[in-house]
């Protein structure tokens, strides 16, 4: 769930549990229906900005030695890169 979708979901939740006269809905209540949609609204937005953090890249490091067949000599390769996720 991404940022938009869980504010779209606190809005969606919101009008139903505050603003539309209850009862409106047959079978159905709405005020319980949009604190759910509340709730799940803020738990995605809660973690989606959790898991947007920037300390949750990661550094990966690969190292790579060759023997140059014409001189014999050990040639050693080091990259870094930042890995996403």
């Amino acid at each position: 769930m991404r940022i938009g979708s869980a504010i779209f979901l606190i809005a969606i939740g919101a009008i139903l549990a505050w603003a539309v006269t209850p009862g409106l809905i047959p079978f159905m209540d709405q005020v319980l229906v949009g604190y759910i949609l509340i709730g799940v609204g803020v738990i995605g937005l809660i973690a989606s900005l959790v898991l947007a953090s920037p300390g949750r890249s990661r550094r990966i490091s690969e190292t790579r030695s060759v023997v140059d067949p014409n001189t014999g000599e050990r040639i050693t390769r080091n990259e870094s890169r930042d890995g996403a996720l």
